[in-house]
């Protein structure tokens, strides 16, 4: 089957290498540096299994094929996934929807029968607005449930697949019976045996209405929000309070109820996803009530301003002590480790806060191109952070620090993601 893909970032990309095992597919970006590195089997973005894949792309023998020409890459397809961004616009309390339909007029304006995927979140009941305002009922919706850094991994082996097509459209539900076969069929082969929690056999595959998939996304992307945020309170309550944080997690988690997972402090939940999505549901929120979704967003902000307190005081210490205007160190802009994605991570707030008291801050960052990042000094050169900085503010721990941990503020307790 050919399929095209629109975007080849974390999501375009994984579900384009994952469907060309199977299908000849043609992976369209705007971006011709990001093409070409594609062609020469070279990974824009930090994926274990992506890089794999597109290394040895030949002896797997994938049908795969980056593009900047939409024509080409829409005109025979039988379905374009749309993995285009979506924003947070803050103006308008809503994602920024306009490059996925700058996409869908791109598809209409080569192939006017393909079904398309739309991949990219969205606000709840998007997918059935903008087919009734475009008078197109070949659009159906699939949100993606990948972790950065590990988003191929994640497509061969999904929790589950879950495909969006109106109610009562059966020709649409088809399509989405059939999108969401493709997937399962591209999977990891061990996913067709394993036995799920409901006796279910195999990777679960949900054709639901288009507005009740938009909502699983949004919905689990905040309870896993909600679950940060709450390891996250707990946190600073011990930390206030003088008691062992580890202990208390692990005597909470114990309970197979909450299990054993998820649960490592961090300096707020942040990444592409959570901030944006956690908001999105809010706005979809405003005219039903709730307390719950508002307070996840808020707790974010309070954590940062926990964390960012906590490092004041370590540098008023060092003041203190004799230092005259200490330095701080920031250990990395990743979200978490593995990634190569800034975007929204919880450090970078936590920075604002310090630099705005007046605080001077290096960080080291080894993937970032620039000698500064919102003015200030970026380091690629680890062993001269470590020796200028007083004190260093790490999200998630490295071994590398390990010969200056005494300088070392993080609340990665248990040194895991």
């Amino acid at each position: 089957m050919r399929i095209a893909v629109a975007g080849t970032g974390y999501v375009g990309l994984s579900v384009a290498l994952l469907l060309s095992q199977r299908n000849e597919v043609r992976a369209l970006d705007i971006v011709p540096e990001k093409v070409d590195m594609l062609r020469r089997g070279e990974s824009p973005i930090r994926d274990a299994e992506i890089e794999r894949f597109l290394r040895e792309r030949d002896q797997m023998g994938l049908s795969f094929e980056a593009t900047c020409d939409p024509i080409g890459a829409y005109a025979e397809a039988e379905y374009v996934v749309i993995a285009t961004p979506t924003n947070y616009d803050t103006d308008t309390n809503s994602f920024d929807t306009s490059a996925v339909e700058a996409a869908m007029d791109a598809v209409r304006s080569v192939n006017p029968d393909a079904w398309i995927v739309v991949k990219s979140t969205v606000p709840v009941g998007y997918t059935e607005r903008i087919r009734a305002e475009r008078g197109d009922r070949r659009i159906v919706f699939s949100p993606e449930f990948l972790r950065e850094g590990h988003a191929l991994h994640d497509n061969l082996h999904p929790s589950r697949i879950v495909v969006g097509a109106p109610r009562g459209d059966t020709e649409a539900i088809v399509a989405a019976m059939r999108f969401a076969a493709l997937l399962a069929e591209c999977a990891d082969p061990a996913e067709a045996s394993r036995e799920n929690p409901d006796g279910t056999v195999g990777v679960p595959e949900l054709v639901l209405g288009c507005t009740e998939a938009e909502a699983v996304k949004l919905f689990a992307n905040t309870y896993l929000a909600l679950r940060v945020s709450y390891f996250n309170e707990l946190d600073t309550y011990c930390a206030t309070k003088g008691l062992s944080t580890a202990d208390v997690i692990r005597g909470v988690s114990l309970d197979p109820r909450i299990g054993d997972f998820y649960d490592n402090p961090s300096f707020g939940y942040g990444g592409y996803c959570l901030p944006k999505d956690t908001r999105q549901l809010l706005a979809n929120y405003r005219d039903v009530p709730q307390n719950l979704v508002q307070a996840i967003v808020d707790s974010n902000a309070t954590r940062k301003d926990f964390v960012a307190d906590e490092v004041l005081k370590r540098v008023n210490g060092l003041v203190y002590s004799g230092v005259a205007r200490p330095l701080v160190g920031v250990y990395r802009l990743t979200m978490k480790s593995g990634s190569d994605n800034f975007r929204a991570s919880s450090v970078q707030g936590v920075m604002k806060r310090v630099k705005a008291k007046g605080v001077p801050v290096l960080v080291y960052e080894p993937t970032f191109r620039g000698d500064e990042f919102f003015g200030s000094e970026v380091t690629a050169d680890l062993a001269s952070f470590k020796e200028r900085c007083d004190l260093i503010v790490a999200n998630r721990w490295s071994d590398e620090l390990a010969d200056v941990a005494g300088k070392v503020y993080t609340r990665d307790l248990f040194r895991r993601d």
